[in-house]
């Protein structure tokens, strides 16, 4: 089973920003997106479950200052 990534409008501006202004970051984060549309609870970037997200909400890693923060829908 594969999932979908939607972006808002503020993460599509900041992927935008990574590919231009921080090409390691962004190598990063293709892979991890690449990662979560097949398994979005486990693998790199240290994985967390946020409090409150009703294990539905999660976060990764991409550099010591930066992570990208996801909601899973459906199994």
């Amino acid at each position: 089973m594969s999932y979908i990534i939607k972006f808002s409008d503020d993460a599509e501006k900041v992927v935008a920003k990574y590919k231009k202004s921080n090409p390691i970051a962004y190598k990063k984060l293709s892979r991890l997106l690449n990662e979560l549309v097949v398994h979005p609870r486990t693998g790199i970037g240290h994985l967390e479950s946020l409090a409150n997200g009703n294990d539905i909400r999660y976060s990764r890693r991409i550099s010591a200052n930066n992570r990208i923060v996801y909601d899973i829908y459906g199994d």
